[in-house]
């Protein structure tokens, strides 16, 4: 295995603030429009963005919420396993809002169509926008493309992405590991 740093503490404030402020250049007052993190792992950088949103704009009520897609996946019947779903945490209706889905990783795209799927049960949102802190730009299975973009990663299918935020007890950075083995 390779292990090679894309992001360290540093650039990755960087990156969340700059996206941010692309938040709030194109959503404005915020009326219309809430954050939706995807569970699991896009739900502590969703959290991250919220705080720091309210920081920047000093408005305390903007409308986060938190969606859990563990049944709308279209793998989750084929897994040995059993599926324990997250928490759900939207007490809004999205309808006529814009919504924007935060992941951390956009890689097949299928999280995000599972995602929207599950949203319906919500309402009739009037946009979505997707904001990931990873884009794995060649490994799209479905059409699906982010509105906003934290950084740009070339990887290959068997390749893995690690992102480790401070919420979670960690240390901010984001990895690329790379199976040596399977060159």
């Amino acid at each position: 295995m390779k292990e090679k740093l894309l992001l360290d503490q540093e650039r990755l404030s960087i990156i969340i603030d700059r996206l941010c402020h692309q938040l709030i250049e194109n959503h404005n007052g915020f009326n219309d429009t809430a954050i939706v993190g995807l569970q699991p792992r896009g739900v502590l950088l969703s959290r991250r963005i919220n705080q720091r949103m309210k920081e920047i704009t000093g408005n305390e009520n903007l409308l986060y919420g938190e969606l859990d897609i563990t049944f709308y996946r279209d793998d989750f019947r084929r897994r040995e396993s059993v599926l324990i779903p997250n928490e759900q945490k939207i007490d809004f209706i999205i309808e006529n809002k814009n919504v924007i889905l935060i992941d951390d990783v956009l890689f097949t795209g299928r999280t995000i169509r599972a995602a929207m799927d599950a949203l319906t049960a919500f309402g009739r949102p009037s946009s979505v926008e997707l904001m990931v802190l990873i884009d794995r730009r060649y490994s799209r299975e479905l059409p699906i493309e982010a509105t906003y973009v934290g950084y740009v990663v070339d990887s290959r299918n068997n390749d893995k992405v690690i992102v480790d935020l401070k919420q979670a007890g960690t240390k901010d950075s984001v990895w690329l590991i790379t199976n040596t083995e399977n060159k």
